[in-house]
C-alpha cells in the first residue's frame, strides 16, 4: 500500500469517529443563506476547509521530516513514529489513561476561536480551518505518516489524501444529522485501534531495516521507500 492509499484509508476510517467527535460542531454551524443549494454548498466549503488545514500541518511537519532525512535519522523517527502509535494503539485497546483524552488547557483556545467565528458568523471555510487544528488522535497518526515522508510536498500530499478520506463521510453527515449510528462508531472505534498498531509495527520495522522486502528493505532502499 502506497503512502496516499494508507493516508486515505486512515482518514476514511477515521471519518467514522470525526462524526461523533466533531460532527456536533460541523451540525451546529448555520448556513447563513437559505436553499438546499446553499446548505451543500456551505457544507462542502466547510470539509475543504479542513482539508486546507490539514495541508498546512503537512508542510509543517513535512519540513521538520526534511530536515531529519537531511540528517540521516530517517530510520531513528520512524521506529519512534511507530512506538508511539503502537502506545496509542495500546491506550484504546487497554483502557489506558495516558495517551487518551486531550487536556482542558490544549481545547480551550479552540473552544474560544470557535465561539469566535460563530459569533461574528464567520464563513464556513473558515470554521472549518479552524476545525481541522483540533487536536485529534487520528490527526496525530496521519501526520506520524507524513512525517516518515522524505519531502514537503510528500508530507502535503499525505495529508491531502488524509483530508480526502475524511471528507465523504463527514459531508455526507453534515447534510443528514445522524448518518451513522452509534452501534456502527463503535465498531470502527472496535477496530481502529488494531488498524493503529498494525501501523505502529510496521514504522518500528521499516526503521530496523532487516532487509525483509516490502516489510523491511535493507538500508540502502530505506530512504526511498520508507512511506510507500
Amino acid at each position: 500500500m502506497n503512502a496516499e492509499k494508507l493516508a486515505f484509508m486512515i482518514g476514511l476510517l477515521g471519518s467514522v469517529h470525526c462524526i461523533g467527535m466533531c460532527g456536533p460542531l460541523a451540525f451546529a454551524v448555520p448556513s447563513l443563506k437559505q436553499g438546499w443549494f446553499f446548505l451543500v454548498a456551505d457544507k462542502l466549503i466547510y470539509q475543504l476547509g479542513r482539508v486546507v488545514a490539514y495541508c498546512i500541518l503537512g508542510v509543517v511537519i513535512g519540513l521538520i521530516g526534511k530536515q531529519i532525512w537531511l540528517a540521516g535519522f530517517q530510520q531513528g523517527i520512524s521506529i519512534v513514529s511507530g512506538v508511539l502509535i503502537v502506545m496509542a494503539a495500546c491506550s484504546r485497546l487497554f483502557k489506558l489513561s495516558f495517551l487518551k483524552n486531550n487536556p482542558s488547557f490544549i481545547l480551550s483556545p479552540f473552544n474560544r476561536m470557535f465561539n469566535y467565528a460563530l459569533k461574528h458568523k464567520a464563513n464556513h471555510l473558515i470554521i472549518g480551518f479552524i476545525n481541522g487544528f483540533l487536536p485529534c488522535g487520528f490527526v496525530y497518526l496521519a501526520l506520524a505518516g507524513a512525517l516518515n515522508t522524505e519531502s514537503v510536498q510528500g508530507s502535503v500530499t499525505y495529508m491531502f489524501w488524509f483530508g480526502m478520506g475524511t471528507l465523504p463521510l463527514m459531508f455526507i453527515a453534515t447534510l443528514g444529522v445522524g448518518f451513522t449510528g452509534t452501534m456502527l462508531r463503535r465498531r470502527i472505534n472496535r477496530i481502529f485501534p488494531y488498524m493503529m498498531l498494525f501501523i505502529g509495527i510496521w514504522f518500528i520495522f521499516r526503521g530496523l531495516t532487516l532487509d525483509i522486502p516490502y516489510l523491511s528493505p535493507a538500508n540502502s532502499e530505506t530512504g526511498s521507500s520508507i512511506c510507500k
